[in-house]
């Protein structure tokens, strides 16, 4: 396993719509793995494989520490590996949480979402599987499914908010290119 460098808002890859996965092999077993070791360092409770710049429909996550009442737990663990996810079934009730992303870090906002969802996929084997969902779950598979569509939390927002979001990471790329010399 090893870590991958998180894209970040401006980045136009994290806009790109990311290709179905063909055949779950030990290529991709092993960009699961990647991509969680990279998830918990970062620290975050999901991530799209497209975050560390692969166009592919993967996403792992793990509220099991958010979740839990009281002190954080480091120890418990309860990934999820999702391949090739699509929500089949969101219930019309919603729910909201203050939602953040990885590739776009310090920055929160409330995001309306369905409360709850049926998400169906392939496990790390190639085994078709379906996952209801609710609470924060529900809210970090679907933030996860949309960046696999090339949507950012940010597009659940006012477009205010939005704009004055990507105009702040804009200029914070520019300055590190300017002082850089590289992105």
């Amino acid at each position: 396993m090893s870590l991958k460098p998180i894209i970040i808002l401006p980045d136009t890859r994290l806009r790109a719509v990311s290709a179905p996965v063909t055949a779950v092999d030990d290529g991709v077993r092993t960009l699961l793995d990647d991509m969680l070791e990279t998830m918990y360092d970062a620290p975050g409770i999901g991530l799209a494989a497209i975050q560390i710049a692969v166009p592919k429909r993967v996403i792992v996550v793990d509220v099991a520490k958010r979740e839990e009442e009281g002190e954080e737990n480091p120890e418990k663990k309860n990934p999820i590996f999702l391949i090739n996810p699509e929500i089949v079934l969101a219930s019309e009730e919603t729910s909201i949480y203050e939602e953040g992303c990885l590739s776009i870090p310090e920055f929160y906002a409330e995001v309306e979402r369905p409360a709850r969802v049926r998400v169906r996929y392939l496990d790390r084997m190639g085994i078709a599987q379906e996952l209801d969902a609710d609470g924060l779950l529900a809210t970090c598979l679907q933030h996860e499914i949309d960046h696999l569509n090339g949507v950012l939390f940010i597009d659940h927002i006012s477009r205010l908010k939005r704009d004055r979001v990507v105009k702040k990471f804009a200029k914070d790329a520019k300055r590190r290119v300017d002082e850089t010399g590289t992105e």
